[in-house]
């Protein structure tokens, strides 16, 4: 059975994620900082699954991810880095605190999860999903930091696939338009705006779901001669 690393997979695009890897027979390690917040989830989760607390801001908690993984069920096959924030404001009223807490977890957390698990992933000619954004596609408007971030994490996806195609590592990015989250509803609630204003800005006439976006990670998983890609989840936003 294969063993797939999902950071972020308590809530949101990583829950869902979550579910499709254990609907497919997956172990499952799920990564994140609220322990309270997987005793929530836990009970909606069906298969063989483990919970690490850690923060993947720190190095050495993305190495303890790995090596407990390995400890729990031999192996990593699949990384998913979708542990995120999200950020809005104008460049005047982004200090370097919002600034490095979105760059420490959009970007050092992708990038050093990716640096902890490549030699298991060379073992198991593995793959790697990151989780981007259509901001980093495009940008968006009031929230620079975070479309930096997320273009980041694009540059970085291209880049790691050609460093590691050599030991048939693949590595693929998801980039989803507004999808409906907590996250999603919680920033329409803060800005008096509805979910049926945002979906007039996509051609599909809607937003996306977690499940859609866990579905496109899921195909770039198991898509053998995919790599370095990018894939628009975005109902045709960036068309």
């Amino acid at each position: 059975m294969k063993t797939a690393i999902i950071t972020g997979g308590t809530s949101g695009i990583g829950l869902a994620t979550t579910k499709k890897f254990l609907a497919e027979n997956f172990n499952c390690v799920l990564a994140g900082r609220s322990s309270a917040r997987f005793e929530k989830i836990k009970s909606e989760l069906v298969g063989n699954f483990e919970f690490i607390s850690a923060d993947v801001r720190k190095i050495s908690d993305c190495e303890k991810i790995i090596s407990r993984t390995i400890e729990i069920f031999g192996g990593v096959d699949v990384l998913i880095n979708c542990a995120g924030i999200y950020r809005e404001g104008a460049i005047t009223s982004t200090d370097e605190k919002i600034f490095d807490d979105i760059f420490s977890t959009n970007v050092k957390g992708t990038f050093f999860m990716s640096q902890a698990a490549v030699a298991e992933l060379i073992k198991n000619r593995g793959a790697i999903v990151n989780v981007a954004s259509d901001a980093g596609l495009k940008g968006n408007y009031f929230c620079a930091a975070y479309a930096a971030s997320k273009g980041a994490v694009i540059a970085f996806t291209k880049s790691l696939a050609l460093e590691l195609a050599s030991f048939s590592i693949r590595v693929n990015c998801v980039a989803p338009g507004d999808i409906l989250t907590p996250l999603t509803l919680n920033q329409l609630k803060n800005s008096n705006s509805t979910i049926e204003e945002l979906a007039k800005f996509y051609p599909l006439g809607r937003i996306g779901t977690a499940e859609e976006v866990a579905e496109a990670i899921y195909f770039l998983s198991a898509a053998s001669f995919i790599t370095g890609a990018i894939l628009s989840v975005d109902g045709g936003l960036t068309a």
